[in-house]
C-alpha cells in the first residue's frame, strides 16, 4: 500500500510541476516529453517491483529478493534520475516550502555539495555504503522480519539509486564531467561486485536458514550472480557510452587531434619547418 500511495504521489507532483513548466515555456521545453516517459516507466517499474509475481518471488528466498533490489538499482532509480525531477517537483510543492528550498539551494555549503562532481562522489559513496550495509546478514535478517524495516531498505536503494544516477542520465546541466562519471561508474561497480562474489562463492550460507529458500547454498549463490552479473554488465555498457561520447565531443572540438590548435575556416595552414627553409632559399 505504501508504494501505491508513492507512485501516486510522485506521479501526481511531477506531473503537476510539468504542466505549469509547459504551459509556460511550451510543451517540450525545458522537460521533454523522453524524459518524461521515462520517469514514468520508473514509476512503473517501481510499482511492479514492490507488488504481485516480483513481490511473491521476493518472499520465497534471498535470489528473488536480490532480484527485487536489482529492479530498484538498475530499472526504476535510473529511469527515475532520468526523467530530471528536481525542478517539476520543486513547482508542485507549496509556495512556502519552495521559498525554504531555493533559499536552501544558494546557501553556500549546500552549493558546495551540488558541484556536479563533489555530488557524483558523494552518491556513489552513499550507493555502496547503502548496498554493503542492507545486505550484511543482521540488517538483511531484520528487513525480512519486519515489514517497516524492509520498506526503509527498499527506500535507502531506491533513494540511493535515483541519486547515484542523476549525475550520470539526468539533465545536462547537473551532470559531472565524463572522467569523472567513468571513474564514479567504475569505483561504485567494484564494491558490488565484491560484495556478490562473496555471496557466490561462500562456502556455507552466511544469512540464516529462515531467510534462505529450500536449498540455502544454492539460493545464496543465485542471490550473488543476480547481483554481479546485471550490475557489471549495466554499469559497464554505461560507462563505455558515456567514454565513446566524452572521445567523439573531443574528437568533434578538436578535429586536428591534440597537438596544436585547430585550424579556423578559411585560414591558410602554416608551412612546416621544411617548407620554410626551401622558401627562405
Amino acid at each position: 500500500m505504501l508504494a501505491v500511495v508513492t507512485v501516486c504521489l510522485l506521479a501526481a507532483g511531477y506531473g503537476r510541476g510539468v504542466q505549469e513548466l509547459w504551459t509556460r515555456r511550451g510543451t517540450g521545453r525545458v522537460i521533454p516529453g523522453w524524459r518524461v516517459g521515462a520517469f514514468g516507466a520508473g514509476l512503473l517499474v517501481l510499482l511492479g517491483a514492490e507488488q504481485g509475481p516480483v513481490h511473491d518471488m521476493a518472499e520465497s528466498g534471498l535470489a528473488g529478493h536480490m532480484a527485487q533490489h536489482m529492479l530498484l538499482l538498475l530499472v526504476a532509480g535510473p529511469l527515475l534520475a532520468a526523467g530530471a525531477a528536481g525542478l517539476p517537483l520543486s513547482l508542485a510543492a507549496p509556495l512556502p516550502l519552495r521559498r525554504l528550498l531555493a533559499r536552501c539551494r544558494v546557501a553556500p555549503p549546500v552549493r558546495r555539495l551540488r558541484h556536479p562532481s563533489t555530488y557524483a562522489l558523494l552518491a556513489g559513496g552513499g550507493q555502496t555504503l547503502v548496498l554493503w550495509f542492507w545486505h550484511l546478514p543482521g540488517p538483511y535478517a531484520a528487513a525480512v522480519d519486519r515489514p517497516a524495516v524492509h520498506t526503509t531498505e527498499h527506500l535507502c536503494f531506491l533513494a540511493t539509486a535515483w541519486l547515484f544516477w542523476a549525475p550520470v542520465v539526468g539533465s545536462p546541466r547537473h551532470r559531472a564531467p565524463a572522467p569523472v562519471t567513468v571513474l564514479l561508474l567504475a569505483g561504485t561497480m567494484l564494491p558490488a561486485a565484491a560484495l556478490g562474489a562473496v555471496l557466490t562463492f561462500a562456502p556455507q550460507p552466511v544469512y540464516p536458514q529462515r531467510v534462505l529458500g529450500a536449498d540455502p547454498l544454492a539460493d545464496q549463490q543465485l542471490a550473488g550472480l543476480l547481483m554481479w552479473a546485471p550490475m557489471d554488465l549495466a554499469v559497464l555498457v554505461v560507462a563505455l557510452a558515456v567514454f565513446l561520447r566524452w572521445l567523439l565531443r573531443m574528437d568533434r572540438d578538436r578535429p586536428d587531434g591534440l597537438g596544436g590548435k585547430p585550424v579556423p575556416p578559411g585560414a591558410v595552414p602554416m608551412a612546416t619547418t621544411a617548407e620554410t627553409e626551401r622558401m627562405v632559399r
